[in-house]
């Protein structure tokens, strides 16, 4: 029994280990598919921009910078939300221009979908 939890417990660490190391992993794959995808375009400025990416990242990636900075994206997008949503209050408050008020709506519904994608990305 107690070698059933020993071993449960080292799997589980094994794994956290293993899962800390995921994201960085994530964004050099995703920067090499882009690099890849440069070059099948033969745009060798995004190759070029795209490796400095690739070797910085390799160099100073860290999981805890990841998640930070995808944090910080989130927050961004939500202030943008609010915004959108403040704007859109406003202009309802002050008149029944339904022009104006379609275009605040499509900007907050814009502005909704960009934080669903930010929030759905891995970093």
């Amino acid at each position: 029994m107690k070698y059933h939890i020993i071993l449960g417990v080292s799997l589980l660490t094994l794994a956290t280990f293993a899962q800390a190391d995921t994201l960085c992993r994530q964004k050099e794959q995703s920067i090499q598919h882009e690099i890849d995808m440069a070059r099948q375009h033969d745009n060798q400025r995004r190759v070029n921009g795209l490796e400095r990416a690739l070797t910085e990242t390799r160099a100073s990636c860290s999981d805890a910078a990841l998640k930070q900075a995808h944090q910080e994206k989130i927050k961004q997008h939500e202030k943008k939300v609010a915004e959108r949503e403040q704007e859109l209050k406003q202009e309802k408050a002050e008149g029944d221009d339904r022009e104006k008020i379609a275009k605040r709506e499509k900007k907050l519904a814009e502005a909704q979908h960009e934080l669903k994608e930010v929030q759905a990305a891995p970093y």
